[in-house]
Parts: structure tokens; C-alpha cells; sequence
């Protein structure tokens, strides 16, 4: 969820804070975060159109893949499918964002402002949970191997269900980004941004909106990724498989990309929230931090197209997929040319000569194993 639903760095500091300014401060007077509008304007439009690019290209192949090369027969590939079409959504609100910050206002309705940070808000946070998700369902998978084919005979026809479940407490804890986000005027030009003048303390609620993006953004899949990845490296080091070194690297991974990409946003907004109300915020700091939001808000966005890379390609399998999918698009482009008949047949052969052992795939394979 972008940090500026609850402080906008395109504002002046004293229309930042004007729940707590004080009339006669005549230093937040003078200061002005016109430097960082202009490096946002600059920064934010070319990043966001790349982690578009990039996150179309790489979540689009995940859903080719499942939807021509591979059924998916186990939770984590549900998960992997649901988490790609979150992220396809999410990366498709950019755009208008990018628009936003290089023009230096909301240019589109107030329906689409509405509409645009609810999908915004809903796919982010539907992304995070499907993370916790995966590492619990890989947990299960390895740690409790002796179980998990009982256990998972049992959850698999209800896999959908469980993905209902995680789009529906998205969209519930997303529904305040419906509620209070509108587009009015700051300073002369038009904003989407949440505005609470119509409840009661305002400063409260910015709290509590910031509290459940840090909770269901951050905390709540970081505590069960780091809970179910601390087990399954303990039970792959214990277990006599040679694969087990390049699984313990791609978990320590999948955690380390993770980090890097969501502490610094999120202690931005930690930062954010202890300085609501303040009153002695200065000038320097309030530069700082935009510029720092700016930064943040962009590599927590780059996971996206992280995403398809830890979670899917880097296993065997989908790397096989993915090259299958290369030719694929090749032989179509020839055929355009008319030399695709016997390219087409032979893609076609190598498809339906796939080993048959795949069709009876153990159920706990996953890219950490493959």
C-alpha cells in the first residue's frame, strides 16, 4: 500500500501537518518539500514503469505456464497462481501513479481515484498473504512430511476456497482505501489522497491505517516466513538429499529479498506514524523523509517482479516451462513465415512426449526442491 494514502510528499510541510501546526512556527512557514516533488517527478515515473514492464513480463509467463504447460496439483502452485494475478493487478494501478507523480497532481475522476487505490490496496495485501501462505503450505510439505500427505489430500480440494478466503480479508481490510481516499485540492491542484475530515480524530484513524498496512504488509507474513523457512532449513539439513545445499540457498534467499525490499519502506512508515502529531518536526527531517519514502516505496514495489523468479522460475520444472513457452513463441514466428510446420510438430511432439513420471509428481515438490 503506497505510504502516501496517510502523508502525501507532494504537500508543503505546513499542509502536511495542519492537525497539529502551529500558526506562529515561522520556521514550517518557510519550508517547502518542492525539491523532493521535482525528484519524485523525475525518480518515480521511470520506476514505476519499469517494475510495470518487468512485472507484467515475468507474472504473465507464471499464469501461461499454468494455464497451458502445467495444471497445478499442489497448494503452492494455487498459491503461485493466485500470488501472479495479484501481482498483475497491482503493477497495472502503476501507471496511473506514474502519471500522477510526473504531472504533480490526479489528473483522472474521483471514481478512478476510488477505484485505483482499492485495487492498489487489495492486491498488495493480498499479495503478502499468499507469501504466508506459501510458507506455511512449504512447512507442512517438508518439515511435517509424514503427515503432509494426509494433511494435504484433505486441503488441496479446498485450495480455492482458501484463496477466496485471502482475496476477501484483502478486500476487508482494504475497504477504509475505498472509503476515505477521494480526490480534492491541495494548494491549487488536484490529489488522491485519504482525507478524514469526516470522522473524528483524524490523526487516530491515519494511525490505525498505517497499523494494519504494517501488520498485513510486513509483520504478519515476515513472523511466518521467518517461523516455517527456520524449520524447513533445520529438516533439509538433517535430511540425507543432495539437493538440500541448493534448497537452504534458495530459501536464505527467498527471506534475504524479502528484507531488503520491505524493512526500509516499512521503517519509513514506522517513522511516519511516530511522527504524526508532532510538532517539532523539522524541515531537514521532513526532506529526509520524503526523499527516503520516495526510494523505499520503490524497491518495496520491485518484489513483485521478484516474485515470479524466487517462487517459480528458479525451480527446474518452470525453467523447463519457461523455454518450452520460448520455443513455443519462436515456432508460432516462424510459422508466420511459413517454415512452422514441422517447428509446430516438433514442439508439439516434445509436449506430449513430456516424461510421464510428471503426472504423478510428488505433491511436495516445490522450487525449494526442484
Amino acid at each position: 500500500m503506497n505510504s502516501s494514502n496517510e502523508y502525501s510528499s507532494g504537500e508543503d510541510y505546513f499542509e502536511s501537518v495542519n492537525t497539529s501546526y502551529n500558526p506562529w512556527d515561522t520556521e514550517s512557514l518557510l519550508c517547502s518539500l518542492h525539491e523532493v516533488r521535482q525528484f519524485s517527478k523525475l525518480f518515480v515515473p521511470v520506476a514505476y514503469s519499469l517494475i510495470c514492464i518487468f512485472g507484467l513480463l515475468g507474472n504473465v509467463l507464471v499464469v501461461i505456464t499454468f494455464a497451458f504447460y502445467k495444471k497445478a496439483r499442489s497448494m503452492t502452485d494455487v498459491y503461485l497462481l493466485n500470488m501472479a494475478i495479484a501481482d498483475i493487478l497491482f503493477v497495472l494501478t502503476l501507471p496511473f501513479w506514474a502519471v500522477s507523480h510526473a504531472t504533480g497532481a490526479w489528473i483522472f475522476s474521483n471514481a478512478m481515484c476510488k477505484l485505483i487505490r482499492g485495487i492498489y490496496a487489495v492486491n498488495f495485501n493480498c499479495g503478502m498473504l499468499l507469501l504466508t501462505c506459501i510458507s506455511m503450505d512449504r512447512y507442512v510439505a517438508i518439515v511435517q512430511a509424514t503427515k503432509s500427505f494426509r494433511l494435504r489430500s484433505r486441503t488441496l480440494p479446498h485450495s480455492k476456497v482458501i484463496c477466496l478466503v485471502v482475496w476477501a480479508v484483502s478486500v476487508i481490510i482494504s475497504s477504509s482505501t475505498f472509503i476515505f481516499n477521494q480526490k480534492y485540492q491541495v494548494q491549487d491542484r488536484d490529489v488522491c489522497e485519504p482525507k478524514y475530515q469526516a470522522v473524528l480524530e483524524p490523526i487516530r484513524w491515519k494511525l490505525l491505517m498505517l497499523a494494519l498496512e504494517l501488520l498485513f504488509g510486513f509483520f504478519i507474513p515476515l513472523v511466518f516466513m521467518m517461523f516455517c523457512y527456520m524449520f524447513i532449513v533445520k529438516a533439509l539439513v538433517q535430511a540425507q538429499n543432495s539437493k538440500r545445499h541448493r534448497a537452504i540457498r534458495v530459501i536464505i534467499a527467498v527471506v534475504l529479498v524479502f528484507l531488503a525490499c520491505q524493512i526500509p519502506h516499512n521503517m519509513v512508515l514506522l517513522v511516519t506514524a511516530a511522527n504524526l502529531g508532532k510538532m517539532n518536526r523539522s524541515c531537514r527531517s521532513e526532506k529526509l523523509i520524503g526523499y527516503t519514502r520516495n526510494i523505499t516505496e520503490v524497491l518495496a514495489f520491485l518484489h513483485c517482479c521478484l516474485n515470479p523468479v524466487l517462487y517459480a522460475f528458479i525451480g527446474q520444472k518452470f525453467r523447463n516451462y519457461f523455454l518450452k513457452i520460448m520455443q513455443d513463441l519462436w515456432c508460432v514466428r516462424r510459422r508466420h513465415r511459413a517454415l512452422g510446420l514441422s517447428c509446430s510438430r516438433k514442439s508439439s511432439e516434445t509436449f506430449v512426449s513430456r516424461p510421464t513420471s510428471e503426472t504423478g509428481e510428488n505433491e511436495n515438490a516445490s522450487s525449494f526442491t526442484m
